[in-house]
């Protein structure tokens, strides 16, 4: 039977509201709101006084249960329900059922786009300028949430809210995600309750590093296992119990995907369904979107297709091997966005199943960023090798066709595809002076807040936008305190006056862009833009005082074609002197183009938990270690001393794993025999093994490893040596220079989830070491 909570009047924001139980009118703008003082007695006998009311913080009444979906890496020009040509059915089916926003607009990068959704300020006020990896030490880049900027899921918990966050987080300062924390920027110190998914960027959809809360766990052993139908089996699971639980309370679920991040891993059963389907190629698949999108009205009619990046080749340009490689990413892709979208479908059902989805209030964004055109010009078997600076090729990548978007692959899609699916623009992903990296698509759902079905938005809306519209639908008001500390004011702009008017006058006027040296400022209708560089260019970037700006009269050319720059230089020039003030306002200043040489924490200039350490003493139960809290061990020589205890009849397993199957680096025991094998980019391994087992009793299990110096990247000889004596040598032919994985992590005595070393078993359980480990040392040469 459907639970009703009276509906909520969205055009009076309650400022002041009755925490029912209590009887007394308090302030929301201060939060958490006090608890009164509690009344004194003089009575001797409980029996003959009355207890006061218990003290709880209820949300306004008719305040609407909050349900944000938010995916990976879509563009515009993807998902069915923009012209696209992926089927979204359950977005499509939301469309219908309430609004959809075309000029709509997020950061052009992942967290940066988190930030500023779940907060409502810019993403440099969050400190989030660039992804949480590539953090730097100057204001607006830290990657540390200040505590002035309140999430908006804490505001909700504060005010009567149950808060659940599901999927990919990426919002935690990478030295912040250790053992020793802090862990004041990880989802449970954010505003949720319940948080189950993953911390960093990405993760591997077959093998994820899953927590609960801030407790790593391992996902269910079963066939067929998928994250994204996990994380849904979870959500639905909070949901239902929450509401089973306290059905007076609403709840507000954060639903993140990783898809369609790479690694694009789907199921065959949903990818096969896109057989043939592109195999005309991107441009075809451009011009068959655009007219659609015409059709469906969701871009104006005289849109002019945006022009393709000068470095993608035109289809009919590519080898009949290209071509055939090309549609089979694509075809992995498409089934990876629809198999995303059927679990929002389970979840968005799950809560119609309870009766609450009519009250439900439903953001489903299609894209925090546009398509990444980071797989590259042919695509990428493992995306690690775009942070390597390594390029695949084509015919090295076509004998993996069959098992592209499996568990034996990492892979990425040829960015001539990210255009494609961010269609009508031009270009993608991390551009944020271009619609294609910026416009996503938006639809809102809420029958008992909004009349019109299948109606058309077109004011201009930002992520920042988001956050003030569910505090005004929820009846609050913007915090100015919260736990202590006077806030930061929302930068958002509510869209709740687009709601019943779909003429109503745009109130988001200006709106500045910037991720590693492409920005832009929006204002009145005009747009002021520089293109300093493309996804696949990661070094050697131009001056950025030689970057040339355009200017395009947005109101007119929705897909940014007409440069007015030469016939209206005036008002270029006042918009360029908006975005230097508006730059100097929210800490975008100063701009940093550096991309690959800011994962480094010693270039970036950010903390680093192992900063001036050259050795790590590590022990029997440090597993799932992240790469960028364990001792950085590549460019350098290092000696890895393990003291061991092996049992009779002898031992196997892993002593100490970092990385996997994609990349990493292994000291373990195999039929009883020390070896040592380097994963570089799964592309080579270099074993070296003793040839005789290690004897019962205790044992001193060195490897060395003298780096070539040089360049990095280079390999050098690594030696194994067992209580003295040497029983291996070999040459370790390359190495990784600046990144093993995402989420793969360093492990003490198991390999924690793909395996860096074929054969001695995938997963925690089959590479535990079978004998005992009383410690590893990691040391790494000082310079």
């Amino acid at each position: 039977m459907k639970h009703v909570r009276q509906a909520a009047t969205i055009s009076i924001p309650l400022f002041f509201a009755v925490v029912l139980t209590a009887g007394a009118e308090v302030n929301r703008t201060v939060l958490p709101i006090p608890v009164p003082e509690p009344p004194r007695y003089t009575e001797l006998d409980a029996r003959n006084a009355k207890a006061p009311a218990p003290f709880v913080v209820e949300a306004p009444k008719g305040a609407p249960n909050i349900v944000i979906v938010l995916i990976d890496d879509i563009g515009f020009g993807g998902p069915s329900t923009f012209g696209g040509p992926i089927a979204t059915p359950t977005l499509d089916r939301l469309a219908e059922e309430g609004l959809t926003f075309n000029n709509f607009h997020t950061t052009a990068l992942c967290s940066p786009t988190r930030l500023a959704l779940k907060s409502g300020r810019n993403h440099h006020t969050n400190n989030g300028g660039s992804i949480m990896e590539t953090s730097t030490a100057f204001p607006g880049n830290t990657g540390q949430i200040p505590n002035s900027v309140a999430p908006l899921a804490e505001m909700l918990r504060l005010n009567g809210y149950s808060t659940g966050a599901f999927g990919k987080w990426h919002e935690t300062a990478a030295w912040e995600t250790s053992v020793s924390g802090p862990f004041d920027r990880w989802p449970t110190h954010q505003g949720f309750d319940k948080f189950y998914g993953f911390i960093g960027g990405e993760t591997d959809q077959w093998y994820p590093l899953v927590y609960d809360g801030v407790t790593r766990v391992s996902p269910p052993h079963e066939p067929g296992y998928h994250f994204t139908t996990d994380m849904t089996n979870q959500a639905i699971g909070w949901v239902k119990a929450q509401q089973s639980m306290t059905p007076d309370r609403p709840f507000f679920a954060y639903f993140a995907t990783g898809a369609v991040h790479a690694p694009h891993h789907v199921p065959k059963e949903w990818s096969d369904k896109y057989k043939g389907k592109f195999d005309e190629g991107w441009d075809v698949v451009r011009e068959a979107s655009i007219a659609r999108q015409k059709k469906m009205g969701v871009i104006p009619q005289d849109t002019v297709l945006g022009k393709k990046p000068e470095e993608i080749k035109d289809w009919a340009a590519l080898t009949d091997d290209e071509r055939k490689l090309f549609a089979r990413q694509a075809e992995v892709f498409a089934g990876f966005l629809e198999q995303t979208d059927h679990e929002v479908g389970r979840l968005i059902g799950a809560i119609e199943e309870i009766g609450e989805l009519d009250n439900t209030l439903v953001f489903y964004i299609a894209g925090d960023n546009g398509t990444s055109a980071e797989g590259g010009f042919v695509g990428m078997f493992n995306e690690m090798t775009y942070f390597n600076a390594v390029t695949e090729k084509v015919e090295d990548l076509l004998p993996l066709m069959e098992e592209w978007g499996g568990p034996t692959t990492f892979p990425h899609m040829a960015a001539g595809w990210a255009v494609a699916f961010d269609s009508p623009f031009s270009w993608t992903k991390q551009v944020a002076s271009d619609f294609g990296g910026t416009r996503n698509g938006m639809v809102v759902r809420w029958p008992e807040g909004i009349r019109e079905k299948g109606g058309l938005r077109s004011q201009f809306g930002h992520v920042i936008d988001v956050a003030p519209t569910i505090l005004e639908a929820a009846g609050l008001p913007e915090p100015t305190i919260v736990n202590g500390t006077p806030q930061t004011p929302i930068e958002g702009q509510s869209l709740l006056y687009t709601f019943d008017d779909a003429d109503a006058k745009e109130r988001h006027t200006t709106q500045y862009f910037e991720i590693f040296g492409n920005r832009a400022i929006y204002h009145e209708g005009w747009l002021a833009r520089t293109l300093h560089r493309a996804p696949w260019q990661t070094l050697e970037m131009p001056p950025l005082e030689s970057d040339r700006w355009d200017l395009y009269n947005v109101s007119e050319d929705f897909s940014l074609q007409n440069n007015l720059a030469d016939k209206q230089p005036e008002k270029l020039a006042e918009l360029r002197a908006l975005f230097m003030s508006e730059a100097e306002k929210y800490r975008v200043l100063p701009i940093d183009d550096r991309v690959i040489e800011r994962v480094n924490p010693a270039l970036a200039g950010r903390p680093d938990v192992m900063q001036g350490r050259t050795s790590l003493k590590l022990y029997p139960g440090m597993d799932g270690m992240l790469e960028n809290t364990f001792i950085n061990v590549k460019n350098q020589s290092k000696t890895i001393t393990a003291e061991l205890d092996i049992p009779e009849g002898g031992a196997n397993g892993v002593v100490l794993a970092q990385g996997g199957r994609f990349g990493g680096w292994a000291l373990y025991l195999k039929d009883g025999k020390p070896a040592y094998t380097y994963n570089f980019l799964g592309l080579e391994r270099f074993t070296v093994a003793a040839s005789k087992p290690l004897p019962a009793g205790p044992a001193t299990l060195v490897l060395d490893f003298d780096y070539e110096e040089g360049k990095m990247g280079n390999g050098g000889e690594a030696t194994l040596t067992v209580n003295g004596k040497k029983v291996a040598e070999g040459l370790i032919g390359r190495t990784q220079p600046m990144m093993f994985s995402a989420d793969e992590t360093a492990d003490v005595g198991l390999d924690n989830q793909t395996p860096v070393v074929e054969g001695i078993g995938i997963g925690r359980d089959e590479t535990r070491f079978t004998g005992t480990i009383r410690e590893v040392v990691v040391k790494v040469s000082a310079d």
